[in-house]
């Protein structure tokens, strides 16, 4: 089946972490960049990272550089996100996908709240 399934979201204050994952099946994942997005309330989904096959290149978008990291495992068939020093306005629904979007159906995404 061809699917995603985010998780790991959750409740966090200014300043804490959390790591999400992302299981991918249905295609051979390792031949696919790998992408986070994000959709906040109100606002169009935008990307937050990126990461090349093999992990051997990443790319961040400017608001999350230096405090989040992409990964992925692919024995796992699982891309991650690390996300420190968490921000009020990195609130939103995260989800995972090729760079394009199209790749995978959209999964349900993962909800990170961050209190002030």
């Amino acid at each position: 089946q061809v699917q995603l399934a985010e998780s790991g979201g959750g409740l966090v204050q200014a300043g804490g972490s959390l790591r999400l994952s992302c299981a991918a099946s249905g295609h051979t994942f390792s031949s696919y960049y790998m992408a986070w997005f994000r959709q906040a309330p109100g606002k169009e989904r935008e990307f937050v990272a990126r990461i090349s096959q093999y992990g051997t290149s990443t790319y961040y978008a400017d608001s999350v550089k230096g405090r989040f990291t992409i990964s992925r495992d692919n024995a796992k068939n699982t891309l991650y996100l690390q996300m420190n020093s968490l921000k009020p306005e990195d609130t939103a629904v995260y989800y995972c996908n090729d760079p394009s979007g199209i790749a995978w159906p959209w999964g349900q995404g993962t909800q990170v709240t961050v209190s002030s």
